[in-house]
């Protein structure tokens, strides 16, 4: 015996109402692991001038997914990472690179833009580098 349709509507609204926030997480984290935002965070935590202009504790936030500030594919990545501290807020942009796919991730280059519009280079991979 098939169930109302009702029913049916309620149960698969219920499915996908849990299925949104919990794929939404599992893509937080996946991208939190990523090699080239690891090691874009790794250059802010040893850059003294942007913690001071942020403060202490550093707090990184979640990326909005629908951002058009973000692009990732096989060869390149590009992030827009919210960041803030008790003294200010701002964003970290990161732009990686890699030759082929499978190959390790390179930072070519990350900025920490202020709310206040002041801009902190954080690291830009040098020509000798590359």
């Amino acid at each position: 015996m098939r169930a109302p349709l009702g029913k049916e509507l309620l149960y698969s609204g219920v499915l996908c109402a849990g299925i949104g926030p919990l794929l939404y997480y599992f893509i937080q984290k996946g991208l939190s692991r990523t090699e080239y935002y690891q090691m874009a965070l790794e250059q802010l935590h040893s850059h003294t001038k942007a913690l001071e202009a942020l403060g202490s504790p550093l707090t990184v936030h979640r990326l909005p997914m629908l951002s058009q500030d973000h692009s990732v594919d096989i060869n390149s990545a590009q992030l827009k990472i919210p960041v803030s501290g008790p003294k200010a807020k701002g964003h970290l942009y990161t732009r990686s690179s890699r030759g082929a796919p499978f190959q390790r991730w390179h930072l070519q280059e990350v900025i920490l833009k202020l709310q206040d519009g002041q801009q902190i280079p954080v690291f830009r991979r040098s020509e000798a580098e590359k």
